[in-house]
């Protein structure tokens, strides 16, 4: 997909996201503290199914489970040589999934490792992970890559300038954000948005953070500052831990559907569902956006 060609999917037209895969994943029965990207090749039939279920819903964009297939966090379990091979068999995986009901984005997110003078990386450092991995996935057929889940708005630029440095595809970046629009390791909705829309990111937002509830004002200040469509997709509510350190997310499918129309109607362009999100919250949300 083209850049071109995305600006015309989404142009006056709402886009929908897939629901969450983490949190599926450990309720399908995934263990803590495994390379998930690893997991999912190990037992596919999970996430097929999951990927399958969302484009039944009516996901336009599936993200492919590559969530953590960079080289730094693939050395935590010796796989930081593996890059370019999970990143293609998961992209292969998902495509065949969705069978040509959706676009499939290739998905890259945080290290996990702070940026800067005080932090653990460099920018170099950062440009050359992000880098290597969105040339492997654009090498491996995903129609666009979306950036997500990213904790400051430095760390979205390294992203974004890494992906655009080997390929043409549409890049969408959305930072976890705090209900007041800060991001965690620095910068706000608002400079994240001039900034990456400045970059040439084709879309920019939010996801994960708190539920749709508490975002209106974020995202209406987002919009005001926008000339690329607004993601958001935020998490079902706040979680409840269990005893056994399960996460237990509030919002069901239609309190859910309910709250991200209210933030349709306040500028997002292209929505989804986060952490405790699961096909069902994303049939509800097209329902109730006129999809069904």
């Amino acid at each position: 997909m083209t850049r071109k060609e995305f600006m015309e999917l989404t142009g006056e037209n709402l886009l929908l996201l897939d629901g969450a895969t983490g949190s599926w994943l450990r309720k399908m029965g995934m263990p803590v503290g495994v390379c998930a990207e690893q997991w999912n090749l190990d037992h596919p039939e999970v996430i097929t199914k999951l990927q399958e279920a969302y484009a039944e819903a009516g996901s336009q964009v599936v993200y492919a489970p590559t969530f953590s297939a960079n080289r730094i966090s693939l050395s935590r379990f010796g796989y930081q040589d593996r890059v370019e091979e999970l990143n293609t068999r998961l992209v292969e995986l998902s495509r065949r999934a969705v069978r040509g009901k959706a676009l499939v984005a290739g998905d890259l997110t945080t290290t996990g490792k702070a940026m800067g003078p005080a932090g653990e990386v460099t920018y170099e450092e950062l440009f050359d992970v992000y880098r290597e991995q969105a040339e492997a996935l654009a090498n491996a057929g995903a129609d666009l890559l979306v950036a997500e889940t990213l904790l400051s708005v430095e760390e979205a630029t390294a992203a974004l300038d890494g992906a655009q440095a080997v390929c043409d595809l549409p890049v969408m970046c959305s930072l976890t954000l705090e209900a007041d629009g800060s991001a965690l390791y620095g910068g706000n909705a608002v400079e994240m948005m001039v900034t990456l829309q400045h970059m040439g990111a084709s879309a920019a937002g939010l996801n994960c953070s708190v539920g749709p509830d508490q975002l209106e004002a974020v995202v209406a200040s987002m919009k005001e500052a926008a000339q690329i469509p607004v993601l958001v997709k935020p998490n079902a509510g706040l979680p409840v831990i269990d005893a056994q350190g399960a996460a237990h997310y509030s919002m069901g499918p239609e309190a859910f559907a309910r709250s991200m129309k209210k933030l349709v109607e306040r500028g997002a362009g292209i929505v989804g569902g986060c952490c405790g999100t699961e096909p069902e919250h994303i049939r509800r949300l097209a329902e109730v956006l006129g999809r069904f």
